[in-house]
């Protein structure tokens, strides 16, 4: 029992840590950074596979505005009310 609430607790920060990472991105898209600063570099090299992967299936621009990060975002705190179940 212990070894099931250290993996949820481990992988409930990582969520967390994540979610953080997700908000940061998105916030910097409103700033246009640049692109060769590392902190930007490791942002998108970090979230972009995922907004790829979301964008394969589902449409996420919609009025010029991409809604990759907010269905990433609803997904993970899906994830965290799963893992506070146990």
């Amino acid at each position: 029992m212990i070894l099931i609430n250290a993996i949820t607790s481990t992988l409930y920060m990582i969520l967390e840590l994540y979610k953080w990472v997700i908000i940061i991105s998105a916030l910097l898209t409103w700033v246009n950074p640049d692109p060769r600063n590392p902190i930007v570099q490791f942002l998108y090299g970090v979230t972009e596979p995922v907004y790829r992967f979301i964008r394969r299936y589902i449409p996420t621009v919609v009025g010029g505005l991409d809604l990759a990060p907010i269905i990433i975002l609803f997904a993970i705190f899906f994830f965290q009310q799963l893992l506070r179940g146990y």
